[in-house]
């Protein structure tokens, strides 16, 4: 049994933001707190990032709390250029991350403790920072016939790049960032493409200024507040309508269809009697919060979410979810890791949380 004053669980954004800041304001790594990820190495999901998801082309990516990220070249992968400033990142501050660590359950402990159970060994703590974000859980609907589809299907979190898809017919699913980036890559490798959304995509004209940002995330903020299941900030501002979005709507690549009703071994169809044929099905649908190894505190609400104030959770003030609702965007999740620590030393000093 390790015992500490608190547990971050990740080390992307969110885990480090709040890393920093627990050692920014006095607490050791290892002493005071232990930080557990399970990736094989530093760069929290964006490890995992497609190649062909350059560094030029992610948007609005934050610099972590302390240290700039500074002459990267916009052509190499994101994964390549982001694994690394975290790895400097994490040993210029010391942060001493434990990987790979999965942890299996949290669970009330004793002396009002709680107990994080781990691959690699149990830590009792008196405050645990969740930062687990979302790439764990992909999100696949079900539709009637998904069985039968002799062709291939894959998630977003599978997506290996636009030259795999190479003369095939490829129907993809999703109307967020995400799906628009494919089906453009993938337009002109594959045969056909057939973009499919359940509602029509809103796309947004002008720029992305501070207030239509905050409106955004108070209307995530309040979801969670009510302990709903948290929707993501694009979902809610849509999609921008830069030029190349522009040029594929012209081009006849971004020609969204309405959610088909159901697979066959050969396609996709729909109840109305219209059918495409398909080689591969593309699940551009979004991730949901990896928080299932939370499941032994039910902390759930009615909603199917955590209810948060903040990033603490209401029903648990030892417990801070960062990374989570409005904090699931670079610049958000750094905000929330200060927030978090500044909570937790409070906690732990026996003060009230603040208001």
């Amino acid at each position: 049994m390790n015992n500490t004053e608190v547990v971050v669980i990740g080390a992307g954004q969110a885990g480090l933001s709040s890393a920093y800041h627990l050692r920014r304001t006095g607490f050791e790594p290892e002493r005071d707190f232990v930080v557990l990820d399970h990736s094989p190495g530093p760069g929290g999901a964006w490890q995992f990032r497609w190649p062909s998801l350059t560094y030029g082309k992610v948007h609005g990516m934050h610099a972590l709390p302390g240290m700039e990220l500074t002459g990267a070249d916009p052509a190499r992968p994101s994964s390549e250029v982001i694994s690394e400033y975290f790895d400097t990142y994490e040993r210029t501050f010391g942060l001493r991350v434990r990987r790979p660590v999965d942890v299996r359950a949290v669970r009330e402990g004793e002396g009002g403790r709680l107990l994080v159970e781990t691959s690699a060994g149990t830590w009792a703590t008196r405050a645990l920072i969740n930062a687990t974000g979302t790439w764990d859980r992909p999100f696949w609907p079900r539709y009637p016939g998904q069985e039968t589809f002799r062709g291939r299907q894959l998630h977003t979190a599978q997506y290996p790049g636009p030259e795999e898809f190479a003369g095939l017919r490829v129907v993809v699913v999703g109307g967020g960032a995400s799906g628009t980036q494919h089906l453009m890559e993938i337009a002109p490798y594959a045969a056909a493409t057939t973009w499919v959304t359940r509602r029509p995509p809103v796309f947004r004209e002008g720029p992305f200024t501070e207030d239509v940002g905050r409106e955004a995330v108070a209307m995530v903020e309040e979801r969670v507040r009510q302990g709903l299941p948290p929707k993501s900030v694009v979902s809610v501002t849509g999609l921008p309508l830069n030029d190349a979005i522009r040029q594929a709507i012209a081009d006849g690549v971004l020609d969204r269809q309405p959610m088909f009703d159901r697979i066959t071994p050969d396609g996709v169809a729909w109840n109305d009697g219209r059918r495409v044929d398909a080689d591969v099905i593309l699940w551009a649908t979004g991730f949901r919060a990896s928080i299932d190894h939370l499941a032994p505190l039910k902390l759930r609400e009615p909603g199917g979410g955590i209810r948060v104030e903040g990033t603490r959770a209401v029903a648990d003030p030892r417990i801070h979810l960062v990374g989570y609702g409005p904090s699931a965007s670079t610049i958000g999740a750094n905000r929330a890791g200060r927030a978090a620590v500044r909570d937790v030393r409070r906690l732990l000093a026996g003060e009230p949380a603040a208001a």
